[in-house]
């Protein structure tokens, strides 16, 4: 997960940010306030969501990481959702219960098709075993 990719999601809300700052400069021209207060407030609203944008970006990356980290070591990437650990943030929740889904789904796709072939192989051995019957009565 690249940090410009991250920003590039949160565009809209920086966007947003930014407007609400210059919304509040205008506010503040209209009345005689010091320049500390009106460099004060958007020097505060900036760094208190950048703190926050820096470490939603940290915790998302470590878990994603950490991710692509146990799928190199596993030999059977399928088993991905077995190894996971719970996240802390809604998207990589989100996440984790969709891979869950396509994982029991999968599960459920190759226990058909082992049934299937049971099924196929019981009913081979049985018409063997028929044949074999007026075969050996000879």
């Amino acid at each position: 997960m690249k940090f410009s990719s991250f920003i590039k999601d949160k565009i809209l809300q920086i966007s947003l940010i930014i407007f609400g700052i210059i919304t509040i400069e205008i506010f503040l021209l209209a009345y005689p306030y010091g320049n500390f207060i009106k460099i004060y407030i958007p020097l505060i609203i900036l760094s208190l969501y950048l703190i926050s944008i820096i470490f939603e970006y940290l915790n998302k990356k470590r878990y994603y990481n950490n991710i692509y980290k146990l799928l190199d070591d596993l030999k059977e990437k399928y088993l991905i959702t077995e190894i996971i650990k719970e996240p802390d943030f809604t998207e990589g929740k989100v996440f984790k219960e969709i891979l869950e889904q396509i994982d029991k789904s999968m599960h459920e796709n190759v226990n058909k098709y082992k049934y299937l072939t049971e099924d196929y192989k019981e009913y081979i051995e049985m018409w063997i075993h028929e044949i074999k019957i007026p075969i050996a009565s000879r």
